[in-house]
């Protein structure tokens, strides 16, 4: 069986974001896709150690901002290769909070989905977040980033906590 034949699935990327009280979070995501349209059910999925997942867990609200191609690896690495037990990933970064608490990145971003959680399916590491699509707004222009684009233009690698990791992948 050769794992890299998953290399050909279409992927975005995406912040995913939730908060825990007055306590914001987010997340790189790229396992973020439309299940249904009526109604606009969304599903991400989720490392179980990420902080995203304890605030998603229990707020049980989510959002999906859109990152465009323009955005720089660096602020990707701010989402992606940090933690937010650590750092306070919304420092300098402009984002405004939804009536539900969650936050939306502006900065780089096209577009972003509210969700509120709706099922969740324990995948062993990681959790498949159903949510039911609360609100949207276009925010910008430009291209989504795909997976591929981060991977062949802006030279990214892939986490360990990712869903689409692969062991022993240079």
């Amino acid at each position: 069986m050769d794992p890299n034949v998953l290399h050909n699935l279409s992927y975005g990327m995406y912040i995913v974001s939730s908060h825990k009280g007055d306590a914001l979070n987010g997340q790189i995501a790229n396992s973020v896709f439309q299940i249904t349209s009526e109604p606009v059910t969304i599903a991400i999925s989720i490392n179980k150690n990420n902080l995203t997942h304890e605030y998603i867990d229990c707020s049980c609200r989510f959002t999906i901002s859109v990152l465009n191609e323009e955005t720089p690896f660096v602020f990707i690495g701010k989402f992606g290769f940090k933690t937010g037990r650590k750092e306070e990933k919304f420092k300098d970064v402009n984002f405004k909070k939804l009536p539900s608490g969650c936050p939306v990145v502006l900065d780089n971003s096209i577009c972003y989905i509210e969700a509120e959680v709706a099922g969740k399916l324990d995948c062993g590491t990681h959790t498949i977040f159903l949510g039911k699509m609360t609100g949207s707004e276009m925010l910008g222009t430009g291209k989504p980033m795909t997976y591929d684009y981060y991977h062949v233009v802006k030279k990214g690698t892939t986490p360990r906590s990712a869903p689409t990791f692969i062991k022993g992948e240079k």
